[in-house]
């Protein structure tokens, strides 16, 4: 007996002779999947085994690098401290000791907290390079400069010959085996550096992906049971996008042995990838279902192949064209000159590339061993057995569009009023406050900045470079480089700046720099400090100045501005000096800096490639513009939210996060390239089907109901299980993951609401046949078919005979 086919999906039946007008790839295609079935489903097993093997040390190999941008002054500060400085290394650390037994000036305080720092320069893990603080100076006076204000907390500099990438690694445990050695002993024992707090992050990212794994795949199985009623398609789509996401990671496992990823490329990958893949299995599922439906009888091989070839020519064909246009606007991501926005735009390519060639190559060979099973494990009644879900459609639409003005108005004026706080977006890198407060980087990180200054643990870092040897200098040169340390001192906002200056003026009043040639004759504690501070070779000098705000405060950015001030009108004097200002607040300003320069070319060129690719999809000069302003719309809504959320702090406590004012840089022009891409290809789906209708019928009010109600039940359960996917990541991930992940959940669900619900069927009612307005081409004619051209024109599979039942189901 035959079963009625869903109107969500239902197959479409061409008279023309195949092959002619249509490619025959799909037909080949579903054909060699056949044939080859079991061989190409042993071989998919065997490559996700290699791939789940070869992705296994990911999350080692990632950075919590890429914030630097190449040749600007806090990159280039960076790597002059690298080498030549005593205490200093390929990475420095700073050890906080914080005893809360004891007080400075009880002997036991020493004595523990000598003992903790002797441990650390002792781990032949950390290959450390010296050490420079409470522990190594002498004097009372020295050592005050490193003793916090409660009496309790002690600061010890370390360098170590770790690069930057080992140091992320083993960071983590070695933190670990101090906190277990020490905490029971009443002493809070952390290492804060970048590189601390990259391998806490780090480890926090691989958690919180677990967590969300966890949370989204029964999500994602819940929601595609409910969507198929079926237990063998759920499962069949589960497992093309866990493939897509392992092929993935594998591919990006490679490239971060050979180049620096950021440690968010994993998160970002798999959230994208888990809710892309599962889509497009989606899409392919369903309608293979429904052309499967069409036939009486048992399902043959050959009625597999068949349904598969339609499948193939229909939501492939869309599939591949969704992949294209996602990966051609995530591709602009590589116009900004930022490490940590190339690895996510790699990562987004990469994961959707993989996620339209496992659903168009690997999925069929799955289909073709299931063929009539994919209905195994029926809940309930089938998807699409009857038509009331798409009536529903089709009133609900028509409803808007006798209203057209009024729902226009209603859905427009709704998304302003939430892009209202975008305004106030501001923007900064992560900092210590991404980790949780009972982490040991981040109770470091605390207690620095409590004990020590609100600006201790991130000062701004002038490095003065020379030609020459500082002792090998005029004295008329040396002389501007006391007055420059002079006037960046005297700036508002700073408290102090440690450097060596003051030692070596006590040392020698009249030419202070002289006293470099003597070095060996300084008392201990003096050679200390100056070896710290200048370069074994004499040329570089560092000047830390701190300040009295957190490093991505306003405060802190005007100073930086101030400082780099005077460090022009210092260089700007000649006789061959070098300033670079470096820094949390310089590295971070920097990269803020060409994320904004890079925003305009991105978002031109994006909407340049998505406004062709609908131009040439819809064959109209203005669906493609209407479609760009609702994304513009939707971005906007998406980006006020998140200012609520977590720039003025709401429900900053159902997420757990500390509110900084700012969200991660990255995540704005991120969200935007993500969310064009992903609504333009709700907006093809649904206006490619849409179209087909009017250029059928000519009926430019009826097609849009028609196509609604062909197309949103399954666009509805796509973008439920987008919000799914998006939302776990949102509650598990890290700060800068939650922000991306609420985005686009947040994204997903106005886009498949008010945009898709009432801003699209009202513009269209309101734009009429202006919708499909293309110079030099023919009308279609009102109330009827347009004839053998048109429908040569139309994008996607073309079918004839599919005018009668868009008639027949044509409201009277």
């Amino acid at each position: 007996m035959s079963e009625r086919r869903a109107p969500s999906s239902g197959p479409v039946r061409s008279s023309r002779p195949a092959g002619r007008g249509e490619s025959r790839l799909p037909t080949g295609l579903s054909r060699l999947t056949g044939r080859h079935r079991w061989p190409l489903a042993v071989l998919w097993l065997l490559l996700l085994g290699v791939a789940g093997w070869q992705a296994a040390p990911l999350p080692g190999l990632l950075s919590g690098g890429g914030w630097y941008v190449p040749g600007s002054g806090s990159a280039v500060a960076a790597e002059r401290l690298t080498d030549g400085f005593e205490g200093r290394g390929a990475t420095s650390l700073t050890l906080v000791v914080k005893d809360t037994r004891h007080r400075a000036g009880d002997p036991a305080f020493d004595t523990r907290v000598r003992e903790a720092a002797e441990a650390v320069l002792r781990d032949e893990g950390l290959r450390t390079t010296g050490a420079y603080g409470y522990t190594t100076l002498a004097g009372e006076r020295a050592r005050s400069a490193f003793l916090g204000e409660d009496g309790r907390t002690a600061l010890v500099r370390v360098g170590s010959e770790l690069d930057d990438g080992t140091a992320r690694r083993l960071l983590p445990d070695i933190q670990d085996g101090l906190s277990r050695s020490y905490e029971p002993r009443g002493l809070q024992v952390s290492l804060v550096s970048q590189a601390a707090l990259w391998g806490e992050v780090n480890h926090l990212s691989e958690r919180g992906l677990l967590i969300a794994e966890l949370i989204t795949l029964p999500l994602i199985l819940l929601v595609l049971l409910l969507l198929f009623r079926s237990v063998a398609a759920a499962l069949a789509a589960l497992l093309v996008g866990v493939t897509s996401v392992v092929f993935a990671l594998a591919v990006l496992a490679l490239v971060a042995r050979r180049t620096e990823l950021s440690v968010f490329v994993q998160n970002a990958a798999t959230m994208l990838g888990l809710g892309v893949g599962v889509d497009y299995s989606l899409f392919m599922i369903m309608r293979f279902k429904s052309e499967l439906r069409a036939g009486e009888g048992p399902v043959s091989r050959k009625d597999t192949e068949r349904a598969l070839a339609r499948t193939l020519r229909t939501s492939g064909e869309t599939v591949v064209a969704s992949g294209f246009t996602i990966v051609a606007a995530m591709s602009t991501l590589f116009l900004v000159d930022l490490g940590v926005i190339q690895s996510m735009a790699l990562g987004a390519v990469v994961v959707v590339a993989f996620s339209v060639l496992t659903s168009v190559l690997l999925l069929p060979v799955l289909l073709h061993l299931l063929g009539g099973r994919i209905e195994w494990g029926r809940l309930g009644r089938r998807t699409g057995d009857s038509g009331e879900g798409g009536g529903r459609w089709v009133a609900m639409t028509h409803a808007v569009m006798r209203r057209p003005a009024l729902f226009l108005v209603v859905g427009v004026a709704a998304l302003a009023a939430l892009a209202l706080p975008a305004l106030r977006l501001e923007t900064f890198t992560p900092d210590a406050r991404v980790v949780p407060t009972d982490a040991a980087v981040r109770q470091g990180y605390d207690t620095i900045r409590d004990e020590f200054g609100v600006g201790g643990a991130a000062p701004l870092q002038v490095v003065v470079s020379s030609r020459v040897p500082l002792q090998e200098r005029p004295d008329a040169d040396t002389d501007r480089l006391l007055r420059f340390h002079d006037a960046i001192t005297a700036l508002p906002g700073v408290v102090r700046t440690d450097s060596a200056v003051g030692t070596l003026r006590q040392a020698g009043r009249d030419r202070p720099f002289a006293a470099l040639d003597a070095k060996d004759r300084l008392p201990g504690d003096a050679r200390a400090t100056v070896d710290y501070f200048v370069s074994g070779d004499g040329r570089t000098a560092l000047f830390e100045v701190v300040g009295d705000d957190t490093a991505s405060s306003d405060a802190a950015q005007d100073l930086l501005v101030a400082v780099r001030a005077e460090a022009a009108g210092f260089v700007a004097g000649g006789a061959g000096w070098t300033v670079d200002v470096g820094g949390e607040t310089a590295e971070g300003v920097d990269a803020n800096k060409v994320i904004e320069d890079g925003l305009v070319p991105v978002i031109a060129t994006m909407l340049a490639v998505i406004y062709l690719l609908l131009l040439f999809t819809f064959r109209s000069v203005f669906l493609p513009l209407k479609a760009i302003a609702m994304n513009l719309l939707s971005v906007g809504a998406t980006y006020g939210v998140l200012v609520l959320i977590f720039q003025d702090g709401l429900g900053s406590a159902l997420f757990g996060f500390d509110v900084d004012g700012h969200l991660t840089n990255f995540v704005p022009v991120l969200l935007v390239t993500l969310l064009f891409s992903l609504s333009t290809d709700y907006e093809v789906f649904l206006l490619s089907r849409v179209r087909e209708d009017y250029v059928a019928t000519g009926d430019d009010i009826g097609s849009v109901a028609r196509g609604m109600s062909a197309t949103m039940p399954l666009i509805s359960g796509a973008a439920v299980l987008m919000v799914a996917v998006f939302a776990a990541f949102a509650f598990a991930g890290i700060l800068p993951i939650q922000q991306l992940g609420l985005g686009m959940a947040l994204a997903i669900a106005l886009d498949a609401t008010v945009i898709r619900l009432l801003i699209v069927p009202a513009s269209m009612r309101l734009m009429s046949r202006v919708n499909w307005w293309m110079p030099g081409r023919k009308r279609v004619p009102a109330g009827g078919r347009a004839g053998p051209g048109a429908l040569a024109d139309s994008t996607g599979p073309v079918h004839p005979e599919r005018t009668d039942s868009m008639q027949r189901t044509a409201p009277k």
